[in-house]
């Protein structure tokens, strides 16, 4: 695992909030890092990671405002320069993401293509 030395990706305040409530819980495992990333699949070809995982080969690490995170470094291409926000209302509950790089997202907007 490397170091990247750019953050590639923000989060909002209440982003940050939430992902630090989460690791607050009582079970949460102390050794996993927040994963950022994407996979294929979702309406518009490929959907938005964003969990706690192990470290794995080919992962780099950055760290926001305490948060450890890990990314995969083919997934910088798709991700540089996104904003990931909390929405904590009752019609829209959730993690958002803000892309810069995707060309069409879907409605539910956990799923984008470049």
């Amino acid at each position: 695992m490397s170091t990247t030395l750019q953050i590639p990706v923000s989060f909002t305040a209440g982003a940050i909030a939430e992902i630090k409530r989460l690791m607050a819980e009582p079970d949460f495992n102390q050794s996993q890092k927040l994963r950022v990333g994407v996979k294929g699949g979702g309406c518009s070809g490929m959907t938005y990671v964003l969990g706690f995982d192990e470290v794995q080969e080919g992962d780099e690490a950055f760290e926001v405002e305490g948060i450890p995170c890990i990314m995969n470094s083919g997934h910088q291409l798709y991700l540089f320069g996104m904003e990931i926000d909390w929405q904590g209302g009752l019609n829209s509950r959730g993690f958002t993401f803000s892309n810069p790089n995707a060309s069409k997202t879907c409605g539910c907007g956990t799923s984008f293509a470049v």
